[in-house]
């Protein structure tokens, strides 16, 4: 059995497709231009994980991991001036008070980063799968072809 898709069909699915496959390669050069401007910002603060963290103790600030394991143990250090009390349980007079908040403000900027680098690395991913769907729906769609002509049918007598 022979489907045939008309040309008008064939020409607006290959042209979906190749629509497809370009805005998947704008998402993922949008993604990789995000991933590089979040972690170059961060890389030029110079922050270095502190020693005391659970994980990735003396590593650079440059990537998502090190964001988060930094913000965490910022976290772990207000926590031990304040007695264990957050900056909401701090009395307002309390000069602690303004140590958790310099501290709120860097855990706020740097799990900022951490959410960057989660969009960056959706939209690459966003991007692929976009580009796999345009390839495959120029795969499946028959290129355009020469139509072929019927050969001429001799004239049937009767007599």
């Amino acid at each position: 059995m022979t489907t045939t898709i008309s040309p008008v069909r064939r020409t607006t699915a290959r042209v979906l497709s190749i629509i497809s496959i370009v805005i998947g390669a704008v998402f993922v050069v949008a993604g990789a231009v995000a991933w590089t401007a979040v972690s170059t910002q961060l890389a030029d603060e110079h922050i270095t994980v502190a020693e005391d963290a659970a994980f990735l103790a003396g590593e650079p600030v440059a990537g998502p991991l090190t964001a988060y394991a930094q913000a965490d143990i910022i976290n772990h250090h207000a926590l031990d001036a304040s007695g264990g009390l957050t900056y909401a349980e701090l009395d307002r007079e309390d000069p602690v008070r303004a140590t958790m908040m310099n501290a709120s403000f860097l855990r706020a900027s740097l799990f900022t980063s951490v959410v960057s680098f989660g969009v960056a690395l959706f939209a690459v991913g966003a991007g692929v799968v976009t580009i796999m769907l345009g390839s495959a729906g120029l795969l499946l769609t028959p290129a355009a072809s020469k139509v072929e002509e019927a050969p001429a049918r001799e004239a049937v007598t009767t007599g």
